[in-house]
């Protein structure tokens, strides 16, 4: 005997068949208004957001949490693949809590949805797309060329690596209801025993150091900061929710310090100095969007049954902050006005003569700061930058960086047509493009890595190139996205300096503080150009992380701060980002790397070879497994010639290892470049590269290395020219 049963569920019928033997399943029908209704949800809070953003912007009302949701929202392909996780997510709740409203005993309302009805909602909701497998049969130069995505780097595994692919995961991850919910969600539950602490206050307790006590690191310079997060923006970019209101209940999460997805906020300490002004409680946080399939649902996807977040670029070291991480971005950052293979520059500003980036047109202007830093509100506002990567106008440092690079490229794609004159603009483009990927490859392992994971991991992991292998997925794991490449956080200088031709202070564009320099493209435009900031990058030092001075103020008390709103707190941001994406614990991952783990106080403070912070963080966490990964690993004492403890160097390495193993395009691989032009390429300089696209005539040759003027610099003439000689095609 069959029977219907018809539902009224947020406002559309839901339609049960049920067999009198068998349990409740769900009719196609169901299924579909279950989609159109959680379509619908989303869309609209996706609206609400959408539009609450942008009119914040536009009215100069934009908080510094409005700042970093913008920063981290999800453009175009990425944003079509969480809105589809979105839709998905939000399908199966409104059907489990359909059913378990018609249910009168206890049960397992996701026992009832089948993995062919789940397969059903993945289809209408447009997950499934972004689990199929790539075909590789019908691109073109696969063997010469990356695609923009990376997809097909690997023949047989085409997705890895890829953008819009989920972090990978090399410990299980560790979730307050083992799915989905980041540890701290319920503050009330234990973890281990014990209470986590709130990440605020450790950040008041471990991390606080005042502008007046920064160190200067006496090897480096500001250049290895700044470049560590060039290479992030390269290989990792993790989405936001693109909503700011709540799915379940409609709270917007600026105006609220509930914790309701996708809200996870940061709670003040009541002794905190911020705690009450404003009557502010907390800090808004936005969780990281779920990839498709993510928690209870992957398995129908052949993956894990937790949540997932979304890596939006490419694992592999080839220029993706240049060049965007899917076709349509490439496209639209080319000059496709000529046939000449260049990236589009600016059409109403020039830098003394040379080419600036050009300006995005959004028409939220979130890099309008000018008036209110300046405080004159009659001076002339421009537009964003538009470069590879949305976060290029971050600071000056990082902007200054993407116009370099935009530069060379430029000249590369110039100097190929004078040696190639029968290249068309897509051939100069992509050899432009391919001898920028293989600079980033040399100068990172060559020059960069050694000042970071130490002398003694590079020979232990990183020396001698051992080939291609297709078995090594050289995705982005979640531990290092979200802790261990954080590292550089703590060597950031309070200001963003500005030096003249001598190397010294700029007396007409002096050095601003760091947070004056955020979203300041203006600075580049109307106060001196490139070369004061490319200067202040290799000719003065970065900040020194020691034990008792970690991060300095401008990035905890002064992130993104513009007015009298409450900033942002970069070191609580990663540690609630560590616990919104279910990262295990401190000794977890020092038994991953084969290192001790410390069980009480004595052990370690051996570890950190420090008494006092031990008994800091035993105070806040009570055992060392609770210890959240990434302020453990920044705080243990930095390896042999390194600026990173143990675990960072162990998982720092890792990740590169498996980023060369696992590219068939590496620079080294046979078949990429030819012999003539690996030759060429082992002697990239970044000197060089400053000296070609500026008008700095004098530069460290190392510019990693800090020297004072005078003592390892060297004139722009006397540094050999990048030969390209090699790519010069034999026409006859």
């Amino acid at each position: 005997m069959k029977w219907f049963l018809c539902l009224i569920a947020a406002g559309v019928y839901l339609c049960f068949q049920n067999l009198v033997d068998a349990e409740p399943r769900l009719s196609r029908s169901a299924i579909e208004k279950a989609v159109m209704e959680a379509k619908a949800t989303v869309d609209s809070a996706y609206e609400y957001s959408r539009r609450e953003s942008i009119e914040r912007v536009r009215r100069n009302m934009a908080n510094p949490s409005d700042i970093l949701r913008l920063l981290k929202q999800p453009v175009g392909l990425t944003r079509d693949a969480v809105r589809a996780a979105d839709y998905m997510d939000n399908t199966v709740k409104l059907i489990k809590r359909s059913l378990e409203k018609r249910q009168k005993r206890s049960i397992n309302a996701t026992d009832l949805i089948s993995e062919e009805d789940l397969q059903v909602i993945a289809d209408l909701t447009g997950c499934s797309p972004r689990h199929r497998v790539p075909s590789c049969k019908m691109t073109p130069n696969l063997d010469r060329f990356r695609t923009a995505s990376s997809v097909c780097n690997n023949r047989k595994n085409t997705r890895w690596g890829s953008a819009n692919t989920p972090f990978t995961r090399w410990l299980p991850a560790e979730y307050q209801d083992k799915i989905s919910l980041p540890k701290g969600w319920d503050p009330k539950q234990k973890v281990n025993k014990r209470f986590l602490p709130l990440v605020r206050e450790v950040s008041n307790r471990i991390l606080r150091t005042a502008t007046s006590d920064v160190e200067s690191d006496p090897l480096y310079t500001h250049l290895v900061t700044i470049f560590g997060q060039w290479t992030d923006h390269d290989l990792t970019f993790t989405p936001h929710s693109p909503v700011i209101r709540s799915f379940s209940n409609g709270i917007d999460c600026d105006k609220s310090c509930e914790r309701t997805e996708p809200c996870f906020p940061i709670e003040l300490p009541k002794e905190d100095p911020r705690f009450g002004r404003n009557s502010e409680e907390c800090i808004p946080f936005f969780r990281s969007a779920a990839a498709c399939g993510s928690g209870n649902t992957g398995h129908i996807f052949g993956a894990s049954d937790v949540r997932q977040q979304m890596n939006s670029l490419t694992a592999f070291i080839d220029a993706g902050q240049v060049y965007g991480s899917d076709d349509t971005k490439a496209r639209f950052l080319r000059n496709l006005t000529t046939d000449e293979g260049l990236l589009r520059v600016n059409t109403e500003y020039t830098d003394n003569g040379r080419e600036l980036l050009p300006f995005t047109s959004m028409g939220a202007n979130m890099c309008a700061t000018r008036s209110r830093i300046t405080n004159d509100f009659n001076v002339e506002e421009v537009q964003c930058f538009l470069a590879g990567d949305e976060r290029s106008n971050e600071n000056i440092g990082l902007t200054s960086l993407h116009t370099l690079l935009m530069r060379e490229h430029n000249r590369l794609a110039r100097a190929l047509a004078k040696l190639n004159p029968h290249w068309n603009g897509e051939r100069l483009y992509q050899e432009a493009r391919k001898i920028m990927g293989g600079y980033f490859q040399v100068i990172t392992f060559r020059d960069y890595l050694l000042h970071i994971v130490g002398p003694d991991v590079i020979t232990n992991q990183l020396s001698t190139y051992p080939g291609y292998d297709e078995t090594v997925d050289p995705s982005i794991s979640n531990v290092f996205a979200t802790a261990a490449y954080r590292f550089a956080h703590l060597m950031v200088q309070p200001f963003m300096f500005r030096l003249n031709e001598q190397y010294k202070e700029h007396h007409e564009f002096p050095s601003p503080l760091l947070h004056k320099a955020f979203f300041t493209p203006w600075r580049i435009i109307f106060e001196g150009g490139l070369d004061p900031i490319l200067r202040g990058l290799v000719g003065r030092q970065a900040k020194l992380n020691t034990q008792d001075q970690m991060m300095t103020d401008e990035l905890r008390e002064r992130l993104f701060k513009f007015s009298t709103e409450l900033a942002l707190d970069l070191a609580a941001l990663n540690l609630q980002r560590g616990r919104d994406h279910g990262l295990p614990g401190y000794n977890k991952w020092r038994k991953f790397c084969g290192l001790s783990q410390p069980k009480n106080r004595r052990q370690l403070a051996k570890v950190l070879k420090n008494g006092k912070l031990a008994r800091s963080l035993l105070d806040l966490y009570g055992r060392p497994d609770n210890i959240d990964v990434w302020v453990g690993g920044v705080a243990e004492p930095f390896v042999r010639g390194g600026r990173v403890g143990p675990l960072f160097a162990c998982l720092i390495a890792t990740q590169f290892q498996r980023i060369r193993e696992g590219d068939r395009l590496w620079w080294e691989n046979k078949g990429v470049f030819t012999e003539a032009q690996r030759e060429s390429l082992e002697q990239t300089s970044l000197a060089r590269i400053i000296c070609d696209n500026t008008g700095i005539t004098e530069v460290p040759e190392r510019p990693f290395e800090y020297r004072p003027r005078g003592s390892g610099y060297t004139k722009c003439k006397n540094i050999p020219a990048f030969d390209l000689s090699p790519w010069k095609e034999n026409t006859e």
